[in-house]
């Protein structure tokens, strides 16, 4: 018996040496793996930033190829617009933005005009949409020059990085997703779920009424009445008293352009 239990136990404390070893050889192994990564990767933002200077006159001017080059920006963790609102100055702690160490302050003032814009236009057609306009309708105005200033050559992904841009402010401007449209908030207020509803449905037929929401959504009237009373005090709805049933649009559907 007492052999038995001594080979026992040699067995195990040979299974638990043996195990010592595996997870020693797996931490190592995965050390060495995260470093060959880390390196890798300070490759790629080596390689990115001498990319950024050889076409940086481009990444300016094109709003394609910008978005583009953002795109690889992020899939390798570099988030272009940290520390946009910190502009490096000789002597100061602050480096500024990935876009002025990069490219210097031409890229990085681009977002800040931008922002600007955005931030004015929204104002401006506010007591038309209630503060929630598209963001292609924002790009097309802006590119328009309907805003301070002449127009700009951008696209959608610089409208969203300008919004962006802005959360350090605390400014309560924010992109939401209405059906199948982004559109930026200019007033910090959420949509409830009714009302995005009533917003995608409108923005399918062009319009509803009460009796549309009561028959197809099984609302009742005064939820139904409720909820379009609440869209139209935030001048998200416009009615339409002339049909037989009023008719409830959105601004934003029957297009700003003209503003």
């Amino acid at each position: 018996m007492s052999s038995r239990r001594g080979v026992g136990l040699s067995a195990f404390q040979n299974r638990s040496a043996l195990s010592t070893q595996y997870a020693s050889h797996g931490a190592s192994l995965r050390s060495n793996h995260a470093s060959s990564l880390q390196n890798q990767l300070s490759v790629f933002q080596s390689l990115l930033h001498n990319f950024a200077i050889q076409h940086g006159d481009t990444i300016k001017s094109d709003p394609t190829f910008r978005a583009e080059f953002a795109r690889m920006c992020n899939a390798i963790g570099v988030d272009p617009l940290a520390g946009s609102n910190v502009k490096g100055k000789s002597g100061s702690k602050g480096k500024g933005s990935w876009w002025a160490q990069t490219l210097g302050g031409d890229v990085n003032d681009f977002y800040f005009e931008l922002a600007v814009r955005v931030v004015e236009l929204c104002r401006a057609t506010r007591g038309e949409n209630g503060g929630l306009i598209g963001v292609g309708e924002c790009r097309e105005m802006v590119g328009k020059g309907k805003g301070i200033g002449g127009g700009m050559d951008i696209s959608d992904d610089d409208v969203l990085r300008a919004v962006k841009s802005l959360d350090p402010l605390g400014s309560g401007f924010s992109v939401v997703t209405v059906g199948s449209r982004q559109m930026i908030r200019s007033i910090p207020k959420e949509l409830n779920t009714d009302q995005s509803t009533v917003l995608e449905a409108i923005q399918v037929l062009g319009y509803v009424t009460c009796s549309m929401l009561e028959d197809n959504l099984g609302w009742s009237n005064a939820r139904s009445e409720t909820v379009i009373q609440d869209l139209l005090a935030d001048s998200l709805v416009w009615v339409d008293a002339q049909s037989p049933e009023k008719e409830y649009w959105s601004p934003s559907s029957m297009g700003l352009d003209d503003l």
